[in-house]
């Protein structure tokens, strides 16, 4: 038991290698860029699983904040003329934040299914301005004319600078959500999942706790919006569409809600399997639902989740299997037998 812990972190600094290294290895750009948008959409997935999974408020209003860090870097290169890659995120998670504080106020109102319904009218609002607003946002044609930035030791004009710029940004992330999940606030959000009248009684304000929450969550995926801005050095409606929306929370439901390292594992698949199957087959939506339906049918609890059921029935049966080389010991004493 005590050995479990440091081989989780071998693990993890094995496969943390192994992404510094994927550009090195000689691989064609293509997975490359396929493995940059993992990271981007990776960052998208964990912020919308601190809702899902950690709070329990299952919202569609994710894409929207993904859309607007993206049409932040967009306006702000094209109207503005801004180069610097850290004022420009600045601005874009200030922008985020106050618009999630002000739908968060409104969604929270309800509950449930009231809650769904409500940040999804409130996703399709911030769409339909992208989408109508054209002296601004482009309208349907959207908004070119912009290049990545040098951000500090990454020269992002290439495929391998920006890959270790989006894994570099995927590791912040994770490693500041996972100090959020794992403090007393993140505590609380769980403890508001499970008994919210129970924390309440304890004298915390559950609403403010879930308040701050979505408002966290819209910062990071401000972020993913950011960097997939740069990434495409094109912006449009469609990244803040009801599409985008369901892909994110499949990617959170695929991998495992409630793990983090879940979505990621999530945004991997989606992203690979979607680029796959379409050069495959016209049907490719048809057969990413059936893995969907698949997955949640005969796994509930995501990938990560059967991988740890999996592995917790592998070591019971070693803890029963007996030792080998071992007998019972009344095969060894015949004279000895079961007591009366």
């Amino acid at each position: 038991m005590t050995g479990r812990p440091w081989s989780n972190v071998a693990i993890i600094g094995a496969l943390l290698l192994l992404a510094i290294a994927i550009p090195r290895l000689g691989l064609p750009a293509f997975y490359v860029s396929l493995l940059t948008q993992t990271w981007i959409y990776g960052i998208l997935a964990m912020s919308l699983d601190l809702l899902v999974g950690f709070t329990g408020l299952v919202s569609f209003m994710q894409a929207a904040f993904f859309g607007i860090g993206a049409y932040v870097v967009a306006i702000a290169a094209t109207r503005y003329h801004f180069t610097d890659f850290w004022l420009t995120l600045l601005i874009a998670i200030l922008v985020a934040a106050v618009t999630a504080a002000a739908f968060a106020a409104l969604a929270l109102r309800a509950e449930d299914v009231g809650f769904i319904i409500i940040t999804l009218a409130l996703n399709e609002i911030i769409w339909g301005l992208a989408y109508q607003w054209v002296s601004m946002s482009g309208g349907d044609n959207g908004i070119t004319g912009f290049l990545r930035v040098d951000v500090g030791p990454f020269h992002t004009t290439g495929n391998a600078g920006f890959y270790y710029l989006s894994l570099t940004a995927l590791i912040v992330c994770l490693t500041l959500l996972t100090l959020i999940v794992r403090s007393p606030f993140g505590l609380v959000l769980v403890g508001a999942r499970e008994r919210p009248r129970r924390m309440a009684a304890l004298g915390y304000n559950v609403w403010l706790f879930r308040y701050l929450a979505l408002i966290v969550a819209a910062m990071f995926a401000a972020v993913a919006g950011v960097l997939f801005a740069y990434y495409n050095e094109f912006v449009g409606p469609g990244s803040l569409s009801l599409d985008t929306t369901v892909q994110i929370l499949i990617m959170v439901i695929l991998g495992g809600t409630g793990t983090l390292i879940g979505p990621l594992l999530g945004a991997g698949i989606l992203v690979f399997l979607s680029n796959a199957l379409s050069d495959i087959t016209q049907r490719w939506v048809l057969i990413l639902g059936a893995v969907y339906v698949v997955t949640v049918m005969y796994a509930p609890d995501g990938i990560v989740g059967l991988v740890k059921q999996l592995a917790a029935r592998a070591r019971s049966r070693h803890a029963l299997a007996p030792a080998a080389g071992s007998m019972p010991s009344a095969a060894l004493n015949p004279r000895e037998g079961p007591e009366r």
